[in-house]
């Protein structure tokens, strides 16, 4: 028998108010999560573009700086690799 507010299956007998109740809870409850993510999500954007705006040099800038370092340090590495590797050959000789 269904009188609306149960949903019976041989013995397992579920109440639908409790059900219908989580379920609109959650939907709450999703939409407020949401709401501070958004929140949040919009400080921190506003947060960092000032904190670009502020910087000394900008951000291109100092990846182009480090990239120069970077490419400089690979090079030095790389000379000597290779001279150590000559020297060795040359012992070895």
């Amino acid at each position: 028998m269904n009188n609306g507010n149960s949903y019976q299956t041989g013995a397992f007998k579920l109440n639908t108010a409790p059900m219908i109740v989580s379920a609109c809870l959650i939907g709450a409850g999703s939409m407020i999560g949401i709401a501070g993510l958004i929140v949040g999500g919009t400080a921190m954007i506003s947060a960092a573009r000032q904190w670009f705006r502020e910087l000394e040099v900008p951000p291109s800038e100092v990846v182009k700086q480090k990239f120069g370092q970077t490419m400089a340090a690979t090079s030095a590495g790389a000379s000597a690799w290779k001279q150590h590797n000559a020297a060795m050959q040359r012992a070895n000789a």
